[in-house]
């Protein structure tokens, strides 16, 4: 099993590709892993140098003792970069995986060459929102969260179709840690770049869906205004575009990503 000793703690991973590639990092929503980027890892393998991990607390990474904090989780990528001896990687994150994008163009950006950060923000959510499912989480379990996730991750539209990846990534969200839960919930407490994201240098692609409640047009708009070399894609899609929205979302990585 392919895993990074990083930071007193391990970091699963997959690679696919070529390491002679550009190498192109994938970061996990909360409540998901790896998984939820096969069809992207499938799709783009062929000209990039695919490394997917599970963030520390979720899939098959280690779950120590929380809460943790953003500079931890970012330093889990730069960590894993080192491991991999891979001095640059394009970065494309969905939701805490934004985030995590975010945090690497401020304070990693050596290590990047393009960003993508999708249905995110500088600051998502509101503090006391997160303790709260984080307090909730550790008490009661993952239960709740699971039966009302479907409802913020896809569009009306998309959960009629039946489509079985939505019931597979409920019983993903039921099956994970509750600890590693609780505490990236508490590192999204106290996540706020919303004063920092101006210094991200690099080239970066804003994507955000029409359907999705959990961050909005607005967050995208606010990114977009402060990341100067930052720009915005819509998709038709709620928050997990890259599966609602699955090939233009891959398209728009795709587009940008390549000279």
């Amino acid at each position: 099993m392919p895993v990074a000793h990083i930071h007193h703690t391990d970091i699963f991973y997959v690679a696919e590709g070529n390491p002679a590639h550009p190498a192109l990092l994938f970061s996990n929503s909360l409540g998901t892993d790896h998984r939820m980027w096969q069809t992207q890892a499938d799709a783009l393998s062929h000209d990039f140098y695919v490394i997917r991990y599970d963030t520390r607390g979720h899939g098959q990474s280690a779950r120590p003792k929380g809460p943790y904090q953003l500079q931890q989780l970012g330093q889990d990528v730069t960590g894993l970069l080192d491991h991999l001896g891979i001095a640059k990687t394009h970065f494309c994150g969905l939701s805490m995986g934004g985030v995590i994008g975010q945090w690497l163009g401020i304070h990693a950006s050596e290590r990047l060459i393009k960003l993508v950060v999708a249905n995110t923000a500088a600051k998502v959510g509101t503090t006391d929102g997160w303790l709260t499912r984080a307090a909730a989480v550790r008490a009661d379990g993952l239960g709740a969260i699971a039966d009302s996730a479907a409802s913020r991750w896809f569009s009306p539209a998309f959960i009629e179709s039946q489509n079985p990846i939505i019931a597979e990534l409920i019983a993903h969200l039921r099956a994970e840690n509750t600890e590693g839960y609780a505490s990236c919930c508490e590192a999204l407490a106290t996540a706020d770049l919303r004063e920092d994201i101006h210094a991200i240098p690099h080239p970066a692609l804003i994507i955000f869906g029409d359907y999705d409640p959990v961050t909005t047009a607005a967050d995208a708009a606010l990114m977009q205004q402060k990341i100067k070399n930052g720009r915005v894609v819509t998709l038709p899609a709620s928050h997990i575009s890259n599966i609602e929205a699955e090939p233009l979302f891959t398209r728009a990585i795709s587009d940008f990503l390549t000279p």
